[in-house]
């Protein structure tokens, strides 16, 4: 390679890395502001799937508490039988006053509140509860509404249901 070839070519290249440079060095300047919405905006996201891990983790616990606490309450309202009608005919017969309030009582013992109702021979409970968010509540949701519901009904038997 000649020594012109060489000047033209290395004067190329400083050309090209000098207008890269300025380029780099405006683009930089250009950014003031931007870096802080950035980090603002991601920061956000973050918190806010944190808080739905956390938050979403802990209003699960508490729909699997409502669920058993509705299930055991069905089940103490489904004790409350006719034992006369029993013990006279051998039928299974509820007494809906009775077995609400056992249900009831049972939900109050346990420190909660929920809907009772009997139909037929099925108690059918429903509980309402709700969970306070700890980091969903930064992005504006305090509270999260958590139902649990369950029915039960007498039956014979102790290992196995008989007839």
């Amino acid at each position: 390679m000649t020594r012109q070839a060489r000047r033209t070519r290395t004067g190329w290249c400083r050309h090209h890395v000098r207008r890269w440079n300025t380029w780099r060095r405006s683009w930089w300047a250009g950014d003031e502001g931007r870096v802080s919405a950035f980090v603002v905006t991601i920061l956000v996201a973050i918190l806010a799937l944190a808080g739905l891990t956390l938050d979403g983790g802990l209003a699960l616990a508490q729909k699997v508490r409502a669920n058993g606490q509705a299930e055991a309450a069905a089940r103490a309202g489904a004790q409350a039988l006719d034992l006369g009608a029993y013990r006279a005919t051998g039928t299974l017969r509820l007494i809906p006053t009775q077995a609400t309030a056992q249900a009831r009582r049972y939900l109050s013992a346990v420190g909660t509140t929920g809907a009772v109702t009997v139909t037929g021979d099925t108690v059918t409970v429903t509980v309402t509860a709700t969970h306070r968010t700890q980091l969903l509540a930064l992005v504006g949701i305090p509270a999260l509404r958590v139902h649990g519901s369950a029915s039960a009904h007498p039956v014979r038997g102790v290992l196995t249901v008989e007839p």
